[in-house]
């Protein structure tokens, strides 16, 4: 048995308008609907407002004259403002959840060429959430007006394969950003890649503040400022990316920076200020080092960001300035908090999104993507090409990958030694002997003091922790259980935290519980404490 066909619509207030015989000569599209010999509708449902209802009654009756099998119903939606898109939407999505669908049985067409364009745009919204279980109707007049001419009209389905090609063509473009971000770099790290994906969805959608923490050389200014580019490139900021090592920020030096100033605000201020925040109207403030803020200027942003006004220094006029704040830090904030050092309200209003960018060590597997990046920007600077000969590359990235390599600075470290080492490069070929080299270097810059070199990612080297005589006494047993421990004292904040999780069980059977006495007392059978073992 074939199915109804069912058309749900709004009356168009003045395209289906007129009472004269006149209205025969025009174009309705509701009344056209019914005349397209080649489909039946079965029945349409009307949705207009009371103070329509005459016109509703008189198209009613016109379509009864030229398709009497169409069944008409009149459905009053009252809307005070049909421009208004919560309250059309709740109209609509109303209407929606008490109606019988029966797609078993009947097709729905949901007709767009009626009612106000927000109303349009609400039923496709009602269409693409499937709150109506059909597809979209589009009627058009024809090219000369013609009494009985119905024009023409489109159906069209949001499940087709033509909306698949739109939606790849969006994930093209979320792709695209992705690589933006990523300098185009394609980076192998899947803790990382994930992390960036969230990183574009929050920089294209959000203007809530970001925090980005990490270590030294990790990447949080480059990302910060490739989230501005971003966001300008969808034309969701017009003002400039602003940036401040708060490190470089002492007394009367900060808020001035920060703040701006009024002239005689202090000794040396000979004119007006404008001030960093100011500057960044409209645009992103990126805030490095963030923990290094005095307490005054923490309250003092806290206000700027959540209110979008301040006062600068020696002025009693407040100013405004609507910006993003993404703010970096290599400090561990909530600590801070815990030991007053930070406003625990300012951390939480820069802690919506927090994003913390992994050192180069527990990256491995993208120091050569990175390699090759590096190269190519340093070919563009040197204006040569420049490449590793098979056998270097090879012994680079062995040790660029391994336990050995501490890349303290992380990528600052890894951009300076491929610049060496395309500089020295003779005819543009890195050589095994420049690797040798360079390697040479690298180890001279990280363990010149004498230190044991530093454990890879998950690795503990209790070697270095250890007198010789501990070592010499240990067994493999008491080792193993000492590594174990180790790993998990760095993962924790503190000696309380390290013997909650060790002893989260036998705690239960005590009945005086000191988690960190019994770690306590455990390290010091091997000569240890807990700034040993740390790793802060």
């Amino acid at each position: 048995m074939a199915k109804k066909t069912v058309v749900i619509g709004f009356l168009g207030t003045q395209l289906d308008a007129g009472i004269a015989a006149g209205r025969w000569e025009k174009w309705r599209p509701t009344v056209s609907l019914t005349q397209h010999e080649e489909v039946v509708i079965d029945r349409l449902e009307l949705l207009h407002g009371e103070r329509h209802e005459t016109l509703a009654e008189q198209l009613r009756a016109d379509i009864a004259k030229v398709s009497p099998e169409t069944e008409v119903r009149l459905v009053r939606i009252d809307v005070a403002d049909p421009w208004d898109f919560g309250e059309m939407y709740a109209a609509l999505y109303d209407w929606s959840r008490s109606y019988a669908f029966k797609p078993e049985r009947e097709r729905y067409w949901a007709h767009i060429t009626t009612g106000t364009h927000v109303a349009q745009i609400c039923m496709f919204l009602m269409v693409e959430a499937r709150f109506i279980p059909g597809v979209l109707l589009q009627t058009a007049p024809p090219r000369k007006q013609a009494a009985g001419n119905p024009g023409s009209y489109t159906l069209i389905d949001l499940d087709l394969s033509r909306y698949d090609v739109l939606a790849q063509r969006f994930g093209q473009a979320q792709q695209q950003a992705l690589d933006f971000l990523k300098s185009g770099i394609p980076t192998r790290n899947r803790a990382f890649n994930a992390l960036i994906e969230e990183i574009e969805r929050v920089a294209v959608r959000s203007k809530a503040p970001v925090l980005l923490t990490g270590p030294t050389g990790a990447g949080k200014s480059h990302l910060a400022r490739r989230m501005y580019e971003l966001k300008k490139a969808r034309h969701q900021v017009s003002g400039p990316f602003v940036e401040v090592n708060c490190a470089t920020l002492q007394g009367d030096g900060a808020v001035s920076t920060l703040f701006g100033h009024r002239k005689g605000a202090f000794t040396g201020a000979a004119a007006d200020r404008a001030g960093l925040l100011r500057s960044a109207h409209e645009g992103v403030l990126f805030l490095d080092e963030i923990g290094e803020l005095g307490r005054d200027e923490q309250a003092m942003l806290l206000k700027a960001v959540e209110e979008k006004r301040f006062f600068p220094l020696g002025s009693d006029r407040e100013v405004t300035s609507d910006f993003q704040l993404v703010a970096g830090t290599n400090r561990d904030l909530r600590r801070d908090v815990a030991e007053g050092r930070f406003r625990e309200d300012l951390y939480a209003r820069i802690n919506l999104w927090n994003y913390t960018l992994p050192g180069l060590v527990e990256r491995p597997e993208d120091i050569e993507p990175n390699v090759e990046h590096l190269l190519a920007q340093m070919a563009a600077e040197l204006g040569r090409a420049v490449r590793f000969n098979a056998e270097a590359k090879a012994a680079y990235l062995r040790f660029a990958t391994s336990g050995e390599a501490a890349w303290h600075g992380n990528f600052r470290d890894l951009s300076a030694s491929i610049m060496r080492l395309a500089t020295l490069a003779d005819a543009g070929r890195i050589s095994t002997a420049l690797v040798d080299a360079e390697l040479a270097r690298l180890r001279w810059l990280w363990h010149r003091d004498g230190a044991s070199p530093p454990a890879g990612p998950g690795e503990v080297q209790l070697d270095a922790l250890l007198t010789e005589e501990v070592r010499g006494s240990l067994d493999l047993f008491d080792r193993l259980q000492l590594e174990a421990v180790v790993r998990v004292c760095r993962t924790c904040s503190s000696l309380s935290e390290a013997g909650r999780r060790l002893f989260d069980h036998s705690r239960l059977q005590r009945s005086v519980v000191n988690d960190a006495d019994r770690l306590r007392k455990y390290l010091q059978r091997f000569g240890l404490a807990w700034s040993d073992v740390a790793g802060r």
